[in-house]
């Protein structure tokens, strides 16, 4: 019928994560994939589960648990391949303030004047949402300061194009933005029997945890893939192939091939690309002209230049 609303996708994509998790992090080469591979064929919710709630207990020896996390995010690292810090200035002290920044970016999903068409073209949609969490993780895992409070996670997304930051910083403020991520936090908290017990030859095979009240919540990342009738979840760290024989059982022949972008075409369409991303979205020479080089802990970041002069990166 002309002029009827379109129908939203029959298929759902939980994402329970959260900004400063290193697993989700870690994953983030895959989803972008997934997330290429569903584009227009599902919806993609991320819930914030709040990995570092405001609840827990300080650190007795804040310079000993930063040392032990930094040791264990490099662990996942040399798993995940995906970069890490040279160093890291303190344990996340919440994931607040990172969550509530990241669930209004997706408030905000149009663009603003004043972009050159390139980089105005390589923000679409979802884009803006996606380029702001994108910034938060690399808080943690690039730069090493995690922005664990509201004046950081606003610094972290300042001058990303398309981003209202005046109503950003007042969305985030909300009490609406802020009830949406308590319902992420509780949701998280409720998860499928499936998820209890997992046998896995991953390093992270994704069993849900043990919360100080006695329930359970989703390990971070996994996904829950609901069709009509039906669901699948994928817990934990996983290749791309798990999720895509996931979606084939759940639903055949939902997921496609995505289109391989050239190392340039990638950068300008994600604006930061890690090493283990390259050869699940790109495909020629690798580095493209004029991408920049940042450095970390186990390798380089690399930013397209308009995204580095937006964030006015010091680079090596």
């Amino acid at each position: 019928m002309t002029g009827a609303a379109e129908l939203p996708p029959p298929v759902e994509v939980v994402e329970y994560t959260d900004p400063l998790c290193p697993w989700a992090w870690g994953s983030e080469p895959v989803f972008r994939r997934l997330r290429a591979a569903l584009a227009g064929r599902v919806r993609w919710r991320r819930a914030y589960s709040i990995l570092f709630d405001d609840d827990d207990d300080p650190p007795p020896d804040p310079a000993a648990e930063t040392a032990w996390y930094a040791r264990y995010v490099e662990e996942i690292s040399a798993h995940s391949g995906a970069p890490r810090a040279v160093r890291l200035s303190r344990m996340p002290a919440s994931s607040w303030p990172a969550s509530l920044v990241a669930k209004a970016a997706e408030l905000q999903g149009g663009l603003t004047g004043g972009l050159n068409d390139d980089f105005r073209n390589a923000l679409q949609g979802d884009d803006v949402a996606e380029r702001a969490l994108r910034r938060l993780r690399e808080t943690v895992f690039v730069l090493g300061e995690p922005a664990d409070t509201t004046a950081l996670a606003l610094a972290a997304v300042r001058g990303l194009p398309g981003l209202d930051m005046e109503r950003l910083a007042a969305d985030a403020a909300s009490d609406a933005v802020l009830e949406r991520v308590r319902a992420d936090r509780a949701e998280a908290r409720r998860p499928v029997p499936e998820v209890r017990s997992v046998s896995s030859g991953s390093p992270h095979p994704g069993a849900a945890k043990e919360t100080a009240d006695g329930g359970y919540r989703y390990a971070l990342p996994t996904l829950l893939v609901r069709a009509p009738g039906d669901y699948r979840v994928v817990p934990g760290w996983r290749p791309f192939e798990e999720y895509a024989a996931t979606f084939e059982e759940l639903c055949p022949g939902l997921l496609t091939v995505p289109a391989i972008l050239s190392p340039a075409a990638a950068l300008e369409r994600y604006g930061s690309m890690t090493d283990p991303e390259r050869p699940l979205l790109t495909e020629g020479a690798w580095p493209p002209p004029h991408a920049v080089r940042v450095e970390t802990g186990n390798g380089p970041l690399w930013l397209h230049p308009d995204e580095a002069s937006a964030r006015r990166t010091v680079t090596g």
